[in-house]
Order: structure tokens, then C-alpha cells, then sequence
């Protein structure tokens, strides 16, 4: 079961995904990792608490996360990893890649867009012993990581997040392949996932060793995680049960959303940085549909790919409002599965009904 990631061994194959803004920070990110698991922070604007953020708010964002790095890791005991979540569309991608490393966090995973330079951004910051990760969508994206990384930095990933159609959050797929999985015709996970092993089959050849691919989107529990397993993934990744948990970051306003969502609540959106998403259909997206939303007034430039001009909404101003429990105004990003989640629990407890689901499936 356990799985070795760049020289450090992860005991349990169980990812928690990153989560903005503010979602996953350092108390659950050092709670996956105490327990055995990979524990993943977002960098996404994670210094919005930070008193100088209204006017300063890229310091503040890269001085909060040294300082989440550490005390994650601090709460981690020398468990597990812990990894940072970095959004290539993200104005600071780059300050925020190294900024992790220097602060000697385990990993760096990214998505949202490919990481080209990745490999370059962590020679920069002379950590070479973090583990670095592309989040795909299926075995074109991985092959084309693969071979970049491959020809200008002679290397591969250390491992793959494969995120399928029901993952929640942006999604790397087209509008229409979102919508379709919505209404319950996705891509198989399984067949998402033979494309990736198959692509990264010549790498691993190469480089003489395994490249953990971890399956994320609609992973239901630790039976479905172990028929992945039996596939040929490394293990899953999990981010929606773990808002529902005691060490989550979000805010008791955040969890009460979730745990009172059916799956009809679910729905997808279209985010301003021009992908579709999966999230809770709040007031914010219904005034959306509706076309009554408010302009947006002021803008930080906190995304690339963000054109205030023409976007519906503020997606940091949504989210920072949906992590302090605004449910009129919040976004709340969550996988397709929401509406099972039913119970507060903390994460010892969630981890270890996956483990359990995993030992007891046929």
C-alpha cells in the first residue's frame, strides 16, 4: 500500500486535494499528513486573513504560505507529505512555486493550466528534493508534461493527479464534457486512467522507475480507490469529505453549506478564468443564470486568465466569502458526490474509513 515519492515514503496512497481559497490550509493539510496521507495546501490568495492583504495582498499571500508550510509541517510530525497546491493561471505561480520550496515543502502540485517550467522554478529555489507534480486530464496531457520536462530538464514528474470530469473545482475538461458528466455520462475514470499509465509507460522505461498516478473526480470511498489500485493507480486523491471535517480551515458556515447540499445543489459553472467548475448552485450562481449579478468594481489581477471587463463575478471575492460561510455570496466549489456528505467527522476518522472500505472490498 505504500507508495515511494521521490525517496519519501507516503504509508498511506491517500491524497487530500488542494482546496481555495483558504479551504486547505495548514490544519488539514498537517492532519492528512500526521495520519499517514499526502495533506495538500492552496497557495490560492492563502493570506487573505493577513491585516496588510487589502493593500498588499502578494506579500502577504507568499509571507502566509512560508508560514502555513512550516506549521503544516510541524503538525505533520515528520509524517506523511505535505504539498502545496500552485494554479499555473495564478498571477504569482511562479513567486508562489518558490516560495514553497524554500519553506522545504514536500511537494509542489499544479493545475489549472500545465506546468512547463515547473522543474526550472525548483532548480531556482535549490530544492531538489521536493517531489513535482502536473494535475492531467488524460494521457494527452500527461504525455505533452512528460516530454517537456523530459527535453528541457531531464526529468519527469515524481508523480500525477489524474482529475476526472466529476472532480470538483475547475475542471480541465470543455464545457461540454463537464455538462455531460454533470447529467451523468462522464468519461469512465477508468478508462482516463489506462490513457495515463499507457503514456507514461516510455517515461518510466527511461528513467527506470514508477511514476504514482493518483485518480481524483467521483471517487466515491476506499472500495472504489482499491479497484482503481487494482488498475494500476498509485492510490486516490479526496478533497469534498474532508471540508466536512473538525481540522478543515473552513469556516462552521463553509461545512453547514456542504452537509445540507443534496445532489441537486451540484451543478456546473462558468468560472471568470474561462473553465467550467463544479460547485453548490448558491445565490451567487443563481443571480449569475440570472443575469442580475453586480459588476465587478475593483480588481487585483490575482489570475492571468481574469478579465474583469467581461467576467460575471470576482471569483477570489467569492470564494474568500464562501470560506467565511456568505452563503448569498459565496462559490462553493465541491466534487459531484457532495450530497452524500452527511456528517462532521475529523480527518483520523475519515482516513480510516477509506482504509477500511479499501481492506474489505471484494
Amino acid at each position: 500500500m505504500a507508495v515511494t515519492i521521490r525517496g519519501k515514503t507516503l504509508a498511506v496512497p491517500i491524497v487530500q486535494g488542494g482546496m481555495g481559497i483558504g479551504v486547505s490550509l495548514e490544519r488539514l493539510a498537517g492532519a492528512v499528513a500526521a495520519n499517514g496521507g499526502m495533506g495538500t495546501l492552496s497557495a490560492a490568495l492563502c493570506g487573505f486573513r493577513e491585516p496588510d492583504f487589502p493593500v498588499n495582498p502578494r506579500e502577504a499571500d507568499l509571507r502566509a504560505l512560508a508560514r502555513q508550510v512550516g506549521r503544516a509541517k510541524e503538525l505533520a510530525k515528520g509524517a506523511g507529505l505535505v504539498a502545496v497546491n500552485v494554479m499555473v493561471a495564478a498571477a504569482q505561480y511562479a513567486a508562489s512555486v518558490r516560495t514553497a520550496l524554500r519553506a522545504e515543502v514536500d511537494a509542489v502540485v499544479c493545475g489549472a493550466g500545465l506546468p512547463k517550467d515547473l522543474p526550472g522554478l525548483a532548480a531556482e529555489a535549490g530544492n531538489e528534493d521536493a517531489a513535482l507534480a502536473p494535475v492531467v486530464s488524460g494521457g494527452r496531457s500527461a504525455a505533452l508534461i512528460c516530454k517537456l520536462w523530459d527535453r528541457r530538464y531531464g526529468r519527469v514528474p515524481d508523480f500525477v493527479v489524474l482529475e476526472g470530469p466529476l472532480a470538483g473545482g475547475h475542471l480541465g475538461f470543455s464545457p461540454q464534457e463537464a455538462r455531460e458528466a454533470q447529467a451523468g455520462r462522464p468519461r469512465p475514470l477508468s478508462a482516463l486512467l489506462a490513457e495515463v499509465l499507457e503514456s507514461l509507460a516510455p517515461f518510466r522505461e527511461k528513467y527506470g522507475r514508477d511514476i504514482p498516478v493518483f485518480v481524483a473526480g467521483g471517487v466515491k470511498n476506499g472500495g472504489e480507490m482499491r479497484g482503481y489500485m487494482d488498475q494500476g493507480a498509485a492510490g486516490a486523491q479526496f478533497a469534498t469529505r474532508f471540508i466536512a471535517t473538525e481540522e478543515c480551515d473552513a469556516s462552521p458556515g463553509y461545512k453547514r453549506a456542504l452537509l445540507n447540499a443534496g445532489a441537486e445543489d451540484v451543478t456546473i459553472v462558468q468560472s471568470p478564468v474561462g473553465m467550467p467548475g463544479r460547485a453548490l448552485r448558491s445565490p451567487l450562481i443563481q443571480r449569475v443564470e440570472a443575469g442580475t449579478q453586480p459588476e465587478i468594481t475593483r480588481c487585483g489581477r490575482c489570475l492571468s486568465a481574469c478579465d474583469c471587463r467581461t467576467a460575471p463575478y470576482c471569483i477570489s471575492k467569492a470564494l474568500i466569502a464562501a470560506v467565511e460561510g456568505d452563503w448569498e455570496n459565496g462559490l462553493f466549489f465541491c466534487g459531484a458526490n457532495a450530497g452524500e456528505v452527511r456528517e462532521l467527522s475529523t480527518v483520523k476518522e475519515q482516513m480510516d474509513q477509506i482504509l477500511d472500505e479499501w481492506r474489505t472490498a471484494p
